[in-house]
């Protein structure tokens, strides 16, 4: 019986300590009282009662929002056989009903789903009303250079080359077909250099995530197709600038491109292009979710170790932001961390994964991508080992 009573501590211990040292103590078990029939007792009665009340509440992405770039009178770029417009509506119909497929809990909403034209603002808005967790921008390049090629994928930033701004003004010339389009993008010009300062002046909460996705879109290219792998890029997209929640621009080869046209033509292309993105759709869901578990027990919350902190990230920028901007709305707490090349601005700390999570919720009217960092010993680690440790003390 002492083997049962070893491992009986080693469980009552994990599961909850504090509440099976509280009901001894309530229960008034005198020392003497303390045999194997009281342990079995308690094994087979109270401990499933306190296991069972231990929950694991998971973050779960509910809404994806996909745009195919273009359609209506903006044919995109132009192609021998077909336009832009036509081509990247069949990848993202089919990417959305992989999606459904086989995450039938998801749910999926098209900017547009025919031959129509969409105002940028309002594919925005769509996303944006829709409380979306992710946002997937689909086109297709094109250059005066028959023979560029491959493929790349864009999050919102800020342009570092002449050939990034070129593939956002490309892009954002989609506005011209809008009507009033001056009027309602504030004077914004999208073949005017001078026009793009605006976005030096954004920072971008969901760069990481963005930056995440986009990566396994480009590995998945380039593990299912045979395209040149272009890599992950940073510019100033309208389309991408008022959307609040991580969100990518895919160019998925160049109708430019005599072989490349006719893939992306072909059935086998498109095909392979909507699956690829399908691919990378899971892999970032998947590392999300499991990023993002809370731990109950009840109504009570787990303690965690001291050495572990957890914060509410709402910000990350190349360049340094004061930390009494009025981005930061007025919340107190606010700190810097630097890691590698980004500064990373966090809101709150707490040693209670509950608490953080309670302070996360609270803040995410106004910062709608905030999510949870976790610390250890003032460095940077995973959510999964921040979990990992608590559970295991």
């Amino acid at each position: 019986m002492l083997f049962l009573h070893n491992n009986f501590y080693k469980i009552t211990v994990k599961a909850n300590e504090n509440i099976i040292c509280n009901m001894m103590f309530k229960l008034k078990i005198h020392a003497k009282l303390y045999n194997p029939l009281i342990y079995l007792l308690i094994f087979f009665t109270v401990l499933p009662l306190l296991l069972n009340g231990q929950e694991k509440q998971k973050y779960h992405m509910k809404t994806v929002v996909i745009d195919a770039g273009h359609g209506g009178r903006d044919p995109g770029a132009p192609g021998d056989q077909r336009n832009e417009k036509d081509i990247v509506l069949s990848i993202a119909l089919q990417l959305g009903e992989q999606i459904k497929k086989n995450f039938p809990d998801v749910n999926v909403i098209y900017t547009r789903k025919s031959d129509t034209l969409i105002p940028l603002f309002k594919r925005a808005e769509i996303a944006n009303k829709n409380k979306a967790d992710l946002f997937i921008s689909i086109h297709v390049n094109a250059n005066e250079s028959s023979r560029v090629r491959g493929t790349e994928t864009y999050v919102m930033g800020l342009h570092k080359s002449k050939s990034n701004l070129e593939v956002a003004k490309q892009e954002n010339a989609a506005i011209l077909y809008e009507e009033d389009y001056s009027k309602t993008y504030q004077g914004f010009d999208p073949n005017s250099a001078e026009s793009y300062i605006i976005f030096s002046l954004m920072q971008n909460a969901y760069l990481e995530q963005s930056l995440d996705f986009a990566s396994y879109i480009q590995k998945n290219f380039d593990q299912n197709t045979n395209l040149k792998n272009r890599g992950v890029k940073q510019a100033g997209f309208l389309v991408l600038y008022k959307t609040s929640m991580p969100r990518v621009l895919v160019e998925a080869g160049f109708i430019s491109n005599p072989d490349e046209e006719k893939y992306l033509n072909s059935e086998k292309g498109q095909k392979q292009l909507a699956s690829s993105i399908y691919e990378a759709f899971k892999e970032y869901k998947q590392k999300l979710e499991s990023e993002s578990v809370m731990l109950t027990n009840g109504e009570d919350t787990i303690a965690t170790q001291d050495s572990v902190v957890f914060k509410v990230q709402v910000a990350a920028a190349s360049d340094p932001i004061p930390l009494d901007s009025d981005y930061f709305k007025g919340y107190e707490e606010v700190q810097e961390h630097k890691i590698s090349k980004q500064y990373k601005y966090t809101i709150g700390r707490a040693t209670n994964y509950n608490r953080i999570q309670q302070l996360k919720e609270k803040i995410k009217k106004d910062f709608p991508g905030a999510f949870i960092v976790a610390f250890e010993n003032s460095e940077p680690i995973s959510l999964d080992k921040a979990l990992s440790i608590i559970n295991n003390h």
